[in-house]
């Protein structure tokens, strides 16, 4: 095995297996990006004439052999790899000979993996927003079905004022519109194009054309000067983060509230039997496990937010390797919310609210009385606060 940085010189086994962490484990998702990204180098080397038409080809065919056959599970990253883009260029060269050991010129690995990672925070980005968007049409409909039920609304964990069923869920799809809109304008640090920035200072020397690569992998701009490239990192990955974390405490507020809805003292809810668990000492009980576990999730984005800013935060410029370490906790997140979205959805589903349990304290109607005063004998609204209030004193 040749990673792209051997020089022939003895590695340690320990070392090898300290450096590549879980990155021969996390890089499973970035192959077909790191494929695409690829594949544009090496026809941007062949427009330049840096390479052959012909080595070209037999890249581009070599790579989507490869990345066919990886997505059918005959292949897969090894420690020995260390990563994704050693796996893919050695077996390339394996398969193609010579031409295999030319896609490299023009790119450094660090370059290399900034593209892949961007190209799928991307995919990431908009698949998220569609499962949010799907989330929020499930709210939708319940607000349809059951809208008009009463609710208490709360402050201070108190009865305060009359709410709804409709109210109470168009106050988090609201929150998940804006969880849409924020994971779109995300998109702005994510999509420049670091290709041919190599470890940080450029090609000097190659007459490379990165602009091709940014139409070719539709990256919205390239990303300039090269020194960004490399001190960008960390940036979009943190700010996907915050519009995760964002998200998930809504959901973890949502489910704070249907635990609190579902207990025997309110039973204001009902679950589908199909989302409750059992416990394995009284058989009478039905357990909301999963809208505990969606409350608890908030604080695993947040801690893999707070990881991925406190890896950057006194790093001096240029590359260094820290960043690999941001993997974790960007992809451990995005798997949370989008495990939790389509879990949250599916709970809302068969969600009932039990409208004959819903019992409202008479004194939730005291500000509306208060505002009838105002409006029909016209005094000041301070006065008919304290008018109302004699009422309720105790």
């Amino acid at each position: 095995m040749s990673r792209l940085w051997e020089k022939g010189l003895p590695l340690d086994e320990r070392v090898l297996r300290y450096t590549a962490g879980e990155d021969h484990l996390l890089d499973a998702r970035l192959v077909p990006y790191d494929v695409r990204g690829s594949i544009a180098h090496a026809e941007m080397l062949a427009d330049q004439d840096l390479i052959s038409s012909d080595d070209c080809s037999a890249i581009r065919d070599g790579l989507n052999a490869l990345n066919d056959s990886f997505a059918a599970g005959e292949w897969s990253i090894g420690l020995e790899d260390e990563d994704a883009h050693t796996a893919l260029e050695t077996r390339l060269t394996n398969a193609i000979g010579a031409a295999g050991g030319r896609l490299h010129l023009g790119r450094s690995r660090n370059d290399q993996v900034l593209t892949a990672l961007r190209m799928y925070l991307r995919d990431a980005a908009s698949d998220l927003t569609s499962r949010v968007t799907e989330l929020r049409g499930s709210i939708s409909s319940l607000s349809e079905r059951q809208g008009d039920i009463e609710l208490p609304g709360y402050t201070h964990m108190q009865h305060a004022m009359p709410s709804s069923v409709a109210l109470w869920c168009g106050g988090f799809e609201e929150g998940f519109a804006d969880a849409c809109d924020g994971l779109r304008l995300v998109r702005k640090r994510i999509n420049k194009n670091p290709l041919g920035s190599a470890a940080g200072y450029g090609t000097p020397g190659l007459p490379l054309d990165r602009d091709t690569t940014t139409k070719k992998l539709e990256f919205d701009s390239t990303q300039n000067p090269v020194t960004a490239a490399q001190l960008s990192r960390g940036k979009a990955e943190s700010a996907l983060l915050f519009e995760i974390t964002l998200l998930m405490q809504d959901l973890s507020r949502m489910a704070s509230d249907l635990l609190l809805f579902y207990t025997q003292e309110f039973a204001y809810v009902s679950l589908a039997a199909e989302v409750t668990t059992g416990s394995s000492i009284m058989p009478q009980k039905r357990n909301p496990d999963v809208l505990e576990l969606l409350r608890a999730s908030s604080a695993t984005t947040q801690a893999c937010l707070d990881e991925s800013l406190m890896i950057t935060a006194k790093l001096p410029s240029g590359y260094h390797r820290d960043l690999q370490r941001l993997k974790s906790p960007l992809f451990r997140a995005i798997d949370l919310a989008i495990d939790s979205v389509d879990i949250m959805a599916y709970v809302l589903e068969g969600l009932q609210f039990q409208a004959d349990n819903i019992k409202l304290d008479d004194g939730i109607f005291a500000t509306a009385e208060a505002y009838r005063l105002v409006r029909e004998d016209g005094i000041p609204f301070r006065d008919a606060y304290r008018q109302v209030a004699k009422r309720y004193a105790k």
